[in-house]
This record gives C-alpha cells, structure tokens and sequence, in this order.
C-alpha cells in the first residue's frame, strides 16, 4: 500500500499510451511484429510495476545485480532501436520527397514550356523536327514526269 500511487501513476501511463498506440492504429501503418511488441511491452510494463520483486529476481538470473539495472539496459536497447527505426523512414521519405520533387520540376517545366511556346507552337516545332530528319525525294526530271 505504500507504493500504490506511484503504481497507479505508473500503470495509468501505460494504459494511456496503449490506448494511443490503438487509436492510431488504423493511421499508423506498423507492422504486425511492431504491434506485437509494442502490446508485449506494456503488459510486461503493468506486470513489472505491480510485481518488481520479479524483475529483480529475473535480473539475478540473467547475472544483473538489480532489477532497475536489467530495465535500464533494456531501455538502452529499446532507445538504439527506436532511433535506427526513425533514422531508416525519414531516410525512406527523404528519397521520395526528393523523387516527388523532381518530378514536380519536370511537369512544372513542361507546363512552362507549353504556356510560354503555346501547344500549338509546340506541335508545329515537333512537326519540323520531324519532316527535318526524314529525306526529302530528289526532284523528277521533266521529260520523265511527261513521258
């Protein structure tokens, strides 16, 4: 009883960002092992507030002089994950904004193009260039063409 604040604070933090973690599942688009680890999380979360005499018990099993140590290791572990997981997707958006720009730049040049050469100006250049590279037929002579 004398912890049982501190239990209740810490338990209703866990609840509440399960809860957030639930209402943007359908928005966020995690993978079933994330979700998975993500719920495994806050139950061992609850279950270590409720019972830390357990987490110090599994700690001297694993050779961890404290329970609060083996929690701190595994926060440390937790933290590399979670900044090489967010390095990894802002380097994915960074290359589709980059591939979303340059196409962008692409339209937006030939939309310039157009409105500054007129689309019927461009079609008359398109067809010159084209009648420019085909052959012209060489001239008949004038006793042929009668005959």
């Amino acid at each position: 009883m004398k912890y049982f604040w501190i239990q209740l604070l810490l338990i209703a933090g866990s609840v509440s960002m399960a809860l957030m973690f639930i209402r943007t599942w359908g928005q966020a688009k995690n993978r079933a092992w994330k979700r998975i680890a993500f719920s495994l999380f806050v139950i061992v979360n609850v279950y270590a507030v409720l019972r830390p005499t357990d987490v110090t018990w599994v700690a001297h099993q694993l050779g961890v002089g404290r329970g609060t140590d083996l929690v701190l290791y595994v926060m440390v572990l937790a933290m590399g994950f979670l900044t090489l997981n967010t390095f990894l997707r802002f380097r994915s958006l960074e290359k589709k904004l980059t591939d979303l720009a340059r196409t962008v730049a692409l339209a937006e040049g030939a939309r310039h193009n157009d409105a500054r050469l007129g689309a019927t100006t461009a079609v008359v250049v398109t067809e010159v260039v084209v009648a420019e590279q085909q052959p012209e037929p060489e001239p008949a002579d004038s006793d042929s063409v009668k005959a």
